[in-house]
């Protein structure tokens, strides 16, 4: 196999090559994607509209919504440009660039969680220090830390990937995936970028047992809770971020926790969706469904007028910025 070393351009998997289905994954695809960007939106407008809102738990809910807005967006159009034009080809900074932001909002994501079961701990747990331990400042300090942390996350990752060298540009993924981007090397390095997955997986790992652990002593302190409407109250705000937690771990054990030498490319699309996409599409839907203020939050921003929704926001970041 000819060395290759730094394509110019990586050909990615076609979803079809009839015509006729190519059209209709874009159509599919733009629904989604639309339909994505429009909830994680309305999650934001909703917290910055509403002060009642402007709390810790939601403002750490509009970081998580920024980061699935970013994830859907980093590989969803590029899909759906390529099916459109009847075209396979990534430029390589582009391709980069989706390594580098996949895994930078992925980490991101994973930090703002964990960061969220701390939130739901000292609210539950601790209620009487809650002001106190989760003020403006140390908020803003723990959202700062998980994109921060994402960033090197990315950075590392991106760059173990992409030091390796290629005997192939041909990506058995519709997107550029790390580990279908090693497949493609033709030298040793690719044990670097193995190693720094492994050594990701257990940070990764780390963030989930610290969620778990904190959850344990969440639902010990809700069972000490003398009535019934007190705990369905305690655990209705902890529900939402249990779920897409548990959404993103099952996802994630979909795509990578699997025997690859019997996965076909099909399987491999299909998992990919279901960790890249599902989760930025469902996390609006879960945490408006049963939320009350969201709803609430959401008609007042619909039924009021554009010049006190400016206002709202600007309140917001001033009071987060």
């Amino acid at each position: 196999m000819s060395n290759l070393t730094s394509p110019s351009e990586f050909l990615l998997l076609e979803f079809s090559d009839i015509r006729e289905l190519q059209i209709l994954h874009f159509f599919v695809f733009l629904a989604v994607y639309l339909t994505a960007v429009t909830g994680n939106l309305l999650i934001i407008i909703a917290v910055a509209h509403d002060h009642h809102l402007h709390t810790p738990m939601y403002f750490f809910l509009v970081n998580l919504a920024l980061m699935d807005l970013g994830l859907v967006s980093v590989t969803v159009p590029k899909s759906m440009a390529n099916s459109l034009l009847n075209a396979t080809s990534i430029s390589y900074p582009a391709c980069v660039a989706q390594v580098l932001f996949l895994f930078f909002l992925d980490g991101s994501d994973v930090a703002i969680l964990t960061v969220m079961a701390h939130d739901r701990y000292v609210a539950i747990c601790k209620p009487l220090h809650y002001e106190t331990m989760m003020h403006r400042g140390a908020c803003i300090q723990m959202a700062a830390s998980a994109w921060i942390a994402g960033m090197f996350y990315g950075i590392l990752n991106c760059g173990g990937t992409f030091a390796i060298t290629f005997c192939s540009n041909v990506i058995d993924q519709f997107f550029c995936e790390a580990p279908q981007i090693i497949k493609l090397s033709c030298s040793d390095m690719y044990l670097v970028e193995v190693g720094f997955i492994i050594f990701s997986a257990f940070l990764v790992l780390g963030c989930f047992v610290f969620i778990i652990i904190s959850y344990m002593q969440i639902f010990t302190a809700v069972l000490r809770i003398p009535s019934i409407h007190g705990q369905k109250k305690a655990l209705s705000t902890c529900l939402p971020h249990l779920t897409v937690v548990s959404l993103l771990v099952l996802s994630g054990l979909f795509t990578y926790v699997r025997p690859q030498s019997h996965s076909s490319s099909s399987q491999n699309v299909l998992f990919s969706i279901i960790y890249a996409v599902v989760p930025p599409l469902l996390n609006p839907f879960i945490y408006s469904m049963r939320n009350k203020e969201i709803k609430s939050a959401l008609l007042k921003f619909i039924d009021l007028g554009s010049f006190s929704k400016i206002m709202a926001s600007q309140a917001f970041l001033q009071k987060w910025g």
